[in-house]
């Protein structure tokens, strides 16, 4: 039974949610082991409470993140779900976790650099304009598993998010309807809505809300500080929030794992900073020559990319055009120390290899365009032959 406590934090709420509570719908809790997730499921049932929605129609859902999770967060999250007399469900990426799809990442990149699929090489990690750590380890599991699990039902996810997070977050809905994994008009009527009770409290409500009701609180908080919880090493955190990782002995052999990956790559974990150098102390010295190799061969790798030819860059629809001779022998001069430094095979080492990759791969776009406008009738040899000239 939650406590209760004669000043609650009151969830944000609108008539589409109020709806679903009238049409008893199913409720998921997503819980992530962190203080939003775990504050914004305890205020909303307690709503649900007040309202009468039946608590056999809620659940607890959590999607783990394997490895890049903090050792403790499964036994966290199984304790919120306790506390809140929610029945939880355990769900996992089957593809793999957090570190297998950036090591996946890495290694689909620099096959599609050396074929020459790519401008430039791409870099193991997630970021904050392609977050594939929440869109295909949490979304991507978590909402297909409620469309079958309640199939032809209304499905509520409730999820911790605050509008002053960040400036992406300013305009969070209270609530939405959510087509991604129940479109409308599908056949078993399934319908599912995205409800944030939080988005007008601070990070400060949050807190006192913990220590008020005596909600579970994470380690990552109580023992080290941390101002928000991720995985045990986030590619958003802030320099604050790896620092207080390294400080918990369970992370250290993830960081030095990462650090590695750093060094493999020759990508830092964020933009402006190597995660090798927050916590140096935590390395062994046999690492320190691999990070600094590392460091000149991504200054380097830089350097090279920016002397590329800016014509050709990376847009929708790459390649733009057919680069001229010269073009191609710059790009030919370029890629040529890339390639060795991860050890891929050089399959364009000329001005004229480069020139007929990028026609075939002109080609390969007429083609596409070709079939979607019903066939021109041309072949791909008279393609590439007239993208030649």
């Amino acid at each position: 039974m939650i406590p209760a406590h004669p000043n609650p934090l009151s969830p944000a709420v609108d008539q589409l949610v109020l709806d679903a509570v009238r049409r008893e719908a199913w409720f998921a809790f997503n819980l992530s082991g962190g203080k939003d997730s775990s504050m914004a499921a305890l205020a909303a049932m307690l709503l649900l409470d007040r309202l009468g929605h039946p608590r056999e129609r809620r659940i607890a859902v959590h999607a783990d993140l394997g490895r890049a999770e903090w050792d403790s967060t499964p036994d966290m999250v199984a304790a919120i779900a306790e506390f809140l007399g929610l029945p939880l469900i355990f769900l996992r990426r089957k593809a793999g976790d957090m570190v297998a799809r950036w090591e996946q990442r890495f290694y689909s990149g620099k096959l599609r650099y050396q074929a020459l699929e790519t401008y430039n090489l791409i870099g193991p990690w997630s970021s904050s304009s392609l977050r594939f750590c929440t869109s295909e380890l949490k979304v991507q599991v978590i909402g297909p598993d409620l469309a079958r699990r309640f199939r032809g039902e209304t499905i509520v996810s409730v999820i911790g998010l605050r509008r002053d997070e960040s400036t992406s977050r300013r305009d969070t809905p209270v609530s939405c309807l959510d087509h991604r994994f129940a479109k409308p008009g599908n056949p078993a009527g399934t319908r599912m809505i995205r409800w944030h009770p939080g988005v007008d409290w601070t990070a400060k409500d949050v807190f006192d809300a913990h220590a008020a009701y005596g909600l579970p609180l994470h380690e990552a908080y109580r023992v080290y500080g941390a101002t928000r919880l991720s995985c045990r090493f986030c590619v958003l955190a802030s320099l604050h929030d790896l620092t207080a990782s390294t400080c918990a002995e369970s992370n250290h052999d993830h960081y030095r794992q990462l650090v590695a990956m750093e060094a493999n790559s020759t990508f830092s974990f964020q933009p402006g900073r190597w995660l090798a150098d927050v916590a140096p102390d935590r390395l062994p010295v046999a690492m320190r020559p691999a990070i600094a190799a590392a460091k000149q061969d991504a200054a380097l790798r830089r350097r090279i990319e920016a002397d590329m030819p800016a014509g050709l860059r990376f847009v929708k629809g790459w390649p733009p055009r057919l680069p001229t001779l010269a073009e191609a022998h710059e790009i030919a001069t370029a890629r040529a120390p890339i390639l060795a430094r991860h050890s891929l095979a050089n399959h364009y080492p000329t001005a004229s290899a480069v020139r007929e990759r990028f026609a075939q791969l002109l080609a390969a776009q007429e083609r596409r365009r070709s079939c979607s406008a019903k066939g021109s009738g041309r072949d791909a040899a008279s393609i590439e032959r007239r993208l030649a000239t």
